[in-house]
């Protein structure tokens, strides 16, 4: 008779920013000495077999030769990543009696092992330790990642979440029973609301005067933006300081932003909290599956580490038409879901779009001072590589022109409004459109609202419904670009502190809905 010993414990599976439950499984029998990995395992996770064994092994620990089966469970959860070594090796050592099983019913594991017997880092943590937040146990995590774990409340008291240094360390504290015996240190440094890049403000800009006050209007109400204008006109400048003028995150949204970011393997051990808004500003040559994500393992992409802040696409025109056109899904979902043969993956997406362009390929079209070389043809192509629909997602449409020189010799004026000012006013403007959506889950600010209920429940000066029926149907606007110019016209309104919308901020609204074609 075949002799077997069985022991599991408790690990944890992340799918997007998500985490489930997965028991890893190890019986170990007398038998001809081999090993076996099932349960849906990616190439990482097989080769767990050699770090596992080599750590065990320069760990003063015996693995006899027996044939040893693993299994991760559920089995029909694909499962990747690196961080079931750590689990997989207390089950081995508890399964060879070489630690008691019954220490392992009350934790949750995960971390990589290196060789020497290390416990290293890993990407995701967050995820898992919201997970385990809800279950029962002990959260055993990579020393490197308990800062990352506390961010989850429930999880800072010292009986909830243990760092492991090393394997040794781990297995002398189970075998103790001082594996959470006090509070852990938190390192977390406090962020001043609304900073992005040190020393960017807004009282830099000069001159462009109606481009910031279109930005002050985008980021009151999460509204996509697209700047046109020649060279050196200041679109990046004014891209960059769009962060700075946003309100700081919430508690629930910063720890949205930190779960994407720790799927992604971005986050430092010196985590701001709460994190600043993201800005992301992508190359234009980044590929489609690097903007909107992908991969055989999907991962996060550009859109989804910008969520709730910043996506700045620079050289419009140079992006590809295939991954401008991706676009579409994330700017009216507030999602991107990434499908492959074994699974879909969801990330969230909700970022406010700066786009950049020149007006032709030169630069100089409407410029006024230098003459542009383009032909008409060339001129009208490259305007047109953001197709119509995907300007119909974009509620606001600013022409920046190039600053004359005797403005920028001047400088910025002593009185020019800062970030901290215009911050201010943003931050009044979203807290009457928190008021407005209380009842409406996941809707916080008016670009994020349903165009016809917004329709339905703002209310509009008859003059200015008049004005904004009439320009609708000369432009032939489509539903979702008269509901823009409604969305904006409120935000404006929301700045102002007004209850009905004006034929002011319409006529505002409208300025902001045509492209340039000339």
């Amino acid at each position: 008779m075949v002799r077997t010993m069985l022991a599991a414990v408790r690990s944890a599976a992340v799918t997007g920013i998500d985490a489930s439950e997965v028991v890893v499984e190890v019986d170990v029998q007398h038998a001809l000495p081999s090993w076996t990995l099932v349960g849906l395992p990616s190439s990482e996770v097989r080769e767990s077999r050699e770090r596992v064994t080599a750590a065990l092994a320069n760990s003063g620990f015996v693995l006899p030769p027996r044939r040893v089966t693993v299994n991760l469970a559920p089995a029909d959860l694909p499962k990747a990543g690196t961080a079931y070594d750590l689990p997989i090796a207390l089950a081995l050592l508890a399964a060879t009696q070489q630690l008691d099983g019954r220490v392992l019913s009350s934790i949750i594991a995960v971390g990589e092992l290196g060789l020497d017997g290390h416990v290293r880092t890993i990407p995701g943590v967050l995820p898992v330790a919201r997970h385990a937040a809800t279950s029962s146990g002990t959260l055993v995590v990579p020393v490197g990642n308990v800062n990352e774990a506390m961010l989850v409340t429930a999880l800072a008291r010292g009986d909830r979440l243990a760092g492991a240094a090393t394997l040794v360390s781990l297995v002398d504290a189970l075998r103790r029973g001082t594996l959470a015996s006090g509070p852990l240190a938190r390192s977390v440094v406090r962020a001043a609301p609304g900073v992005g890049e040190a020393g960017v403000d807004f009282a830099d800009v000069v001159g462009q005067e109606g481009a910031k006050r279109a930005m002050e209007v985008a980021a009151a109400g999460g509204h996509n933006l697209s700047i046109i204008g020649p060279p050196g006109a200041g679109k990046t400048m004014l891209a960059r300081r769009l962060p700075t003028i946003l309100p700081a995150l919430s508690d629930a949204e910063a720890l949205e932003v930190i779960a994407v970011h720790s799927v992604a393997g971005l986050l430092t051990p010196e985590m701001a909290l709460p994190p600043p808004r993201p800005f992301r500003a992508p190359h234009h040559t980044v590929t489609t599956a690097g903007l909107i994500g992908g991969g055989s393992d999907p991962r996060p992409g550009e859109v989804s580490l910008a969520h709730l802040g910043v996506l700045f696409l620079d050289e419009l025109g140079e992006h590809t038409r295939h991954s401008l056109e991706a676009l579409r899904q994330p700017l009216e979902d507030g999602t991107v879901t990434i499908t492959r043969a074994a699974r879909a993956v969801t990330y969230p997406a909700r970022f406010t779009l700066v786009a950049a362009a020149n007006p032709c390929p030169c630069g100089r079209a409407g410029d006024g001072t230098t003459a542009c070389t383009c032909i008409a043809a060339a001129v009208r192509r490259y305007q047109l590589r953001l197709s119509g629909p995907l300007s119909d997602r974009i509620d606001m449409h600013v022409v920046v022109p190039a600053v004359p020189i005797a403005r920028l010799a001047d400088g910025v004026s002593a009185g020019a409004e800062g970030s901290s000012a215009i911050r201010a006013r943003i931050e009044a403007a979203r807290a009457r459109q928190r008021e407005r959506y209380r009842e409406l889950p996941g809707v916080l600010t008016n670009a994020q609202a349903g165009g016809r209920w917004l329709a339905r429940s703002t209310p509009v000066d008859a003059d200015a419904r008049a004005r904004l029926t009439s320009v609708a149907t000369r432009l032939a606007l489509s539903a979702r670009g008269y509901h823009r110019v409604l969305k904006v016209a409120r935000t404006i309104a929301d700045l102002e502190g007004a209850r009905a919308v004006s034929r002011a901020a319409v006529d505002e609204a409208l300025q902001y809905r045509a492209r340039v074609t000339e």
